[in-house]
């Protein structure tokens, strides 16, 4: 049986979205926001930059997701102190996970099949990272819920 992130991951993938950007999509919903242009962005990671040659979109879109909410965005900001060190777990906690894929480029877990996506690798690793991603925000002191403030 499917939970709510399961179910999400049915839903988006049956509208076409791909992995970072799904990625990306989970995290604004969590802060209860829209942005077409960042989910469009996203997409220019979809199947491991387009080759399968390239990283999981799965890791670089759970990456954007900690940017959004540690990263600079405007001039007057800074990035947290603690995001080179989110990003750095985040990456360390992917490629343990992918070890059994033999790698953690987007060809490695789908066994050579790009751009067919394997639901449940794909899926679970999704679902599995956008709970890791809200693990690494908490443990840092950020709130999954709040994001960076809107201008």
């Amino acid at each position: 049986m499917l939970d709510d992130g399961g179910l999400r991951v049915l839903e988006l993938a049956g509208k076409g979205y791909c992995c970072s950007q799904m990625m990306v999509i989970m995290a604004l919903d969590e802060m209860d926001r829209e942005d077409p242009d960042l989910v469009r962005a996203a997409g220019g990671l979809c199947d491991g930059l387009g080759d399968c040659s390239g990283p999981c979109g799965v890791l670089t879109g759970a990456t954007l997701a900690l940017g959004l909410y540690a990263g600079k965005g405007m001039d007057m900001e800074e990035p947290e102190d603690c995001l080179p060190v989110m990003i750095e777990s985040l990456r360390d906690w992917f490629t343990e996970r992918t070890l059994e894929y033999g790698g953690t480029s987007c060809g490695a877990i789908l066994d050579g099949a790009c751009g067919q996506p394997h639901p449940t690798r794909c899926g679970g690793l999704i679902g599995e990272a956008n709970a890791k991603v809200r693990e690494i925000l908490v443990d840092n002191g950020l709130d999954p819920a709040e994001g960076r403030e809107l201008p």
